[in-house]
C-alpha cells in the first residue's frame, strides 16, 4: 500500500489564483493577454461537450468563462433544484481545466454588463447560439471583434443528463 506524503510536500492547487470574485473581475480580465475570449454559463455539471467547446474556445485567445450565480440559475427556471452544484464549486472546477485562463462569477440575468466592462475580442458560445440570439454580440461586433458559435460536436445536455438520472433513481 502507498503511503501517502506529508502534508508539507504536498503542492497547494493552482486553480484559485485563476478564480476572481465579482469586485476584482474587471481588473483580473484586463490583466489578461489579448484576443481576449469570453464565453458564459452556468457549468452544473461539467460533461463532454462543455470542455470541447471550451477547449476550442481557448484556442481563438485567452479564455475567461463568466458563471451564473446561484441565484441567477433560479432565475433563468433551469429547475426548481437547480444549480446542483454551488457557484464557487462550479468555478474551482472550470479554473482547474487548463483550457481556461479565468473565471468569474456573474449575478445579473445576462453578461452585458460584463461584456460592455472587459471588452473581448471574441465572444463565443454554442452552436445553438447565433449573434441574433448573443447577448453582447452587437457590442463585440462594434467594436471590430468578432462573435463564435462553436458547433456542437456532441451532443450533451446538464438538463437531459439530470432528467436521465432522476429516470433511473425513480
Amino acid at each position: 500500500m502507498a503511503k501517502t506524503p506529508p502534508a508539507a510536500t504536498l503542492s497547494e492547487p493552482r486553480y484559485p489564483t485563476r478564480m476572481a470574485d465579482a469586485a476584482h473581475a474587471v481588473a483580473r480580465i484586463s490583466a489578461l493577454a489579448r484576443p481576449l475570449v469570453f464565453t458564459n454559463g452556468v457549468f452544473d455539471i461539467l460533461h463532454r461537450g462543455h470542455v470541447t467547446y471550451l477547449e476550442q474556445a481557448r484556442g481563438l485567445g485567452a479564455s475567461v468563462v463568466a458563471v451564473n450565480s446561484d441565484a441567477s440559475v433560479r432565475r433563468l427556471r433551469k429547475g426548481p433544484d437547480r444549480p446542483l452544484n454551488p457557484q464557487d464549486d462550479r468555478m474551482a472546477v472550470l479554473a482547474a481545466l487548463a483550457c481556461v485562463d479565468l473565471v468569474v462569477p456573474i449575478d445579473a440575468d445576462t453578461p452585458l454588463d460584463l461584456i460592455a466592462a472587459c471588452r473581448p475580442d471574441v465572444l463565443v458560445k454554442g452552436g445553438d447560439y447565433s449573434v441574433a440570439t448573443t447577448v453582447g454580440a452587437a457590442e463585440v461586433l462594434a467594436r471590430g471583434g468578432r462573435v463564435v458559435a462553436i458547433p456542437f460536436r456532441y451532443e450533451r445536455s446538464t438538463t437531459s443528463l439530470v432528467e436521465r438520472i432522476r429516470r433511473q433513481v425513480s
